[in-house]
């Protein structure tokens, strides 16, 4: 509490209109700074935000200026007002870089305002216990309090520091890799499936060197990692295997760019338009709206229809059977003219009818056709061209037979004539 009553008698002595003044402008020149800096930056940058003043700049700029202030005016007077700012700004500036960057690199993530608001609780709990002179003893006792992990003890406060630290590391490598994505992949890679294989490798690699950078920050001894690499690499040569499979399949993918976003593949039964490549499974939306997760490693082991790798024209077959006693020419142009008037149907290649078959029940016929949008489906257009057919065949008196069969009795006991008084059985 010492650090209290010095704050206290401070604020009793000091001219607390001279720092008030003090804040104040420094306030005015760190606004007018991000104003003036930030008016023509994007709305979802980091620094400035969505009002210039409410991303990290602000916050950073007061805390120097204030800092240099209290420095100046401790050497005319007891300061107090300064002392109390300072740590308000810190929290200020460290509350806006994590909420600012989570959203920034986690968009559509529901639980990322839930953590910032949790973080900005405890960041503004800390200054208040730094404000009341709390801070201090509460780290001592927490240093007292120590856990043991075989032969090696660490204090809780270790543990604290060394989370916060890593997290502060993660968040700015997360920054920088989305810097990084937006200011020079953007710009500079066209490609969507490139920017996307060399957004993650940076990312990774980032949140590698952090990690370990806030390790050793923290008293780590790193060389106590290479157990855990050992243990690590026997765990993927046998239980994880099938999940380093798909992850290095899907660098293989984004590499060589066999698969890319927006393609039209079909793979293990199932097809549809390529949505998102992560690093382990692909997205894909199937025609009828639904989304599919498949694992990259099929893409590597199976074999893939690309359709639109080339050309994106796809052929289409539609079958029909008429009775045998229907004219196979008039039948044949019927077809063609229904095919030929779908605005879905190329002109070229041409459209073309087959007799493929003597059926049990009738004459079959294929019509084959091209169509070059299969993303819209190939469901309504074999529709459309059925209820074509069937009213064009219709039309022109032509049989479309169902299954029947013919029973032929021979041998058969000739029946007895019913009596003549005895009526006859109605049907």
């Amino acid at each position: 509490m010492n650090e209290l009553n010095a704050l206290l008698d401070d604020l009793a002595n000091a001219r607390v209109w001279v720092e008030i003044g003090t804040i104040v402008g420094c306030v005015a020149v760190a606004w007018a700074a991000s104003w003036l800096i930030g008016r023509r930056q994007p709305k979802d940058s980091v620094w400035f935000g969505r009002h210039t003043i409410d991303g990290v700049f602000f916050p950073l700029l007061a805390l120097g200026l204030v800092f240099a202030a209290r420095v100046v005016v401790s050497h005319y007077q007891p300061v107090a007002v300064l002392r109390l700012a300072v740590p308000v700004f810190m929290s200020l500036a460290v509350i806006r870089l994590i909420a600012l960057v989570l959203e920034a690199v986690f968009p559509q993530a529901p639980a990322v305002r839930a953590f910032a608001r949790v973080f900005s609780w405890l960041a503004w709990l800390t200054a208040i216990l730094w404000i009341l002179g709390l801070l201090g003893p509460i780290l001592t006792e927490l240093d007292g309090i120590t856990l043991s992990f075989g032969k090696t003890h660490v204090s809780v406060r270790t543990i604290i520091e060394g989370t916060l630290s890593c997290l502060l590391v993660l968040i700015v490598a997360l920054w920088i890799s989305a810097t990084i994505e937006k200011k020079l992949l953007v710009t500079h890679v066209s490609d969507l499936s490139v920017r996307k294989v060399a957004g993650n490798a940076i990312r990774t690699l980032l949140l590698l060197v952090g990690f370990l950078f806030a390790l050793s920050a923290v008293g780590v001894d790193l060389t106590a990692l290479s157990v855990l690499g050992g243990a690590v690499g026997v765990g993927l040569g046998f239980g994880l295997q099938k999940l380093a499979a798909n992850y290095v399949s899907g660098f293989v993918i984004l590499i060589e760019r066999s698969l890319r976003i927006g393609d039209n593949v079909k793979v293990d039964g199932f097809e549809g338009v390529v949505t998102d490549i992560k690093t382990r499974y692909t997205l894909m939306r199937g025609n009828n709206g639904r989304e599919s997760i498949v694992p990259n490693e099929l893409f590597i082991t199976q074999r893939v229809e690309n359709t639109t790798i080339g050309t994106a024209n796809t052929q289409v077959i539609n079958s029909i059977a008429v009775g045998y006693e229907s004219d196979v020419e008039q039948v044949r142009r019927i077809l063609l003219e229904v095919v030929a008037a779908h605005p879905r149907v190329l002109k070229d290649p041409k459209p073309s009818v087959f007799l493929v078959n003597f059926g049990a029940d009738g004459l079959e016929f294929q019509l084959w056709f091209w169509i070059s949008d299969p993303q819209n489906g190939t469901l309504g257009v074999r529709s459309d061209l059925n209820f074509a057919m069937l009213k064009a065949l219709k039309a022109a008196d032509i049989d479309i037979p169902y299954p029947q069969r013919v029973l032929h009795v021979q041998n058969a006991p000739a029946l007895a004539p019913l009596p003549a008084d005895r009526p006859m059985a109605a049907d």
